[in-house]
């Protein structure tokens, strides 16, 4: 047997089933959008067995992308979860065959309580599709399981129907993303666009020297500090230069080199500073990387040092330029 064949003829049913799918959308999917934008509450999801978990799937990807929605096991539903939905919610139910017994049962009670329901099934004429103020069809030709038993094209048409729904919502809703990092404030676009440098800069225990001590101190500063740096501050305690392990290391290389040497002597002046801490860490990340430092100083106005933001915090956090 030709494993390959095997698989790409199971990506070709599938795509083929999609294609087909994009060509037969109607006015019934205009109303499904409809109806969603429409609900004052919110966009239930309910199914059994792999439509359950495709609806799983499907509450999740409406939730992140702005349309509130949940999903709702239809068991449970028949012993209390009823009480989940309330006047103003939708229900979008999902059952190939429209007659999974468990689902059945409670469209009775749907519509007892006048919940607008949008159905997708491949039968308009089974219970559902009747039930349904909305049809929405994910018949398929065929499965691309060899046996034509396990939902397997049908499962991914009805996953891309759900993304297609999702997608349109965000378009009519001006869905941006700034929106979608609201919702995954711990993913990487969260993080781009809203962790800032006072997030996770660095504050106590700062490796700071005065401008006269010496290198020998400035070692013992860089040990404890453990950021491969020492600040270097003047008589009024403001920010003035900065030895790095670079410098001390060339340091070394002199002639008549001494730890008993003034470690500004060694140091980089005028480097590199900032004072916005509300800036995105991502932002500053690009500062450091198109600057080639490994420490972003953070001052006042007047020169006083109130942090450091080292290029290995912003690594260990996710951050990624933008």
């Amino acid at each position: 047997m030709n494993l390959i064949l095997a698989a790409q003829e199971t990506l070709q049913t599938e795509a083929d089933a999609l294609i087909k799918a994009s060509t037969r959308l109607d006015q019934n999917f205009l109303d499904a959008i409809t109806l969603i934008l429409g609900t004052k509450g919110k966009l239930i999801i309910t199914g059994v067995g792999k439509s359950g978990l495709v609806g799983a799937k499907m509450a999740a990807t409406f939730a992140s992308t702005g349309t509130a929605s949940f999903f709702l096991h239809p068991t449970e539903a028949l012993h209390g979860d009823l009480g989940m939905i309330s006047k103003g919610d939708t229900l979008l139910a999902i059952s190939s065959s429209g007659e999974s017994e468990e689902l059945t049962k409670i469209l009775p009670h749907i519509k007892r309580f006048d919940i607008p329901l949008i159905g997708l099934t491949s039968k308009k004429d089974s219970s559902l599709g009747t039930y349904a103020d909305v049809f929405l069809d994910i018949s398929v030709d065929k499965e691309a399981c060899p046996l034509g038993i396990a939902p397997t094209t049908s499962t991914t048409l009805t996953m891309a129907l759900g993304d297609a729904l999702a997608v349109v919502l965000m378009k009519q809703r001006g869905f941006k993303e700034q929106d979608f990092a609201s919702f995954h404030p711990g993913g990487s676009l969260g993080k781009k666009l809203f962790v800032k440098i006072k997030d996770l800069m660095r504050t106590q225990n700062l490796p700071i020297i005065k401008k006269t001590a010496s290198l020998k101190e400035a070692v013992v500063a860089m040990s404890e500090g453990k950021l491969g740096t020492v600040l270097i501050v003047d008589e009024n305690k403001h920010f003035d230069a900065l030895l790095s392990d670079g410098d001390l290391r060339r340091a070394l290389m002199e002639e008549g080199f001494s730890l008993e040497h003034l470690a500004i002597n060694y140091a980089t002046k005028n480097p590199k500073s900032y004072y916005n801490t509300e800036l995105l860490a991502s932002e500053a990340l690009e500062i450091i990387e198109n600057d080639r430092i490994q420490l972003l100083p953070l001052v006042q106005g007047n020169g006083d040092i109130i942090g450091v933001l080292h290029i290995h915090d912003l690594i260990n956090a996710g951050i990624k330029s933008k």
